[in-house]
């Protein structure tokens, strides 16, 4: 595995979203959307998940949706940065400032929905995402 450092970056190898999903159990329940620049403001796709693997919370960014997309993720915090990265140089450094100033804008209810989202009906997913402030 890769490791890089920079200011907002610290990168791990990025796992597809095919990859990440396999490593589920069947008894695992998570709640996925696909955002898209109307929604957040950033071009490509914001992905956001209710708690999916071990890691912390997170978010995935693709210049276009599918399962075997590179990408690259965001942690949800207060103070964002890129955890891990399967895009070019080129790509990430053209788009992670963008999807870190969005986790930061965000990063509360985007934690709410994280460790909560499982439980929520679909009338509070839809009123969580058209909350979501834009950049």
């Amino acid at each position: 595995m890769g490791f890089s450092e920079s200011p907002a970056v610290w990168t791990d190898r990025e796992p597809t979203l095919d990859e990440e999903i396999s490593l589920l159990d069947d008894e695992d329940i998570f709640e996925m959307a696909n955002l898209t620049e109307d929604q957040t403001g950033v071009p490509g796709v914001i992905m956001i998940s209710t708690a999916m693997g071990s890691h912390g919370p997170r978010v995935k960014y693709f210049l276009k949706p599918g399962r075997h997309q590179p990408s690259f993720s965001v942690n949800v915090a207060s103070e964002p940065r890129v955890v891990a990265n399967s895009l070019s140089d080129r790509d990430l450094s053209r788009m992670a400032q963008s999807v870190i100033d969005w986790v930061r804008l965000n990063h509360e209810a985007l934690s709410r929905f994280w460790w909560d989202g499982p439980d929520w009906m679909e009338p509070e997913v839809r009123a969580f995402i058209d909350g979501l402030k834009k950049v």
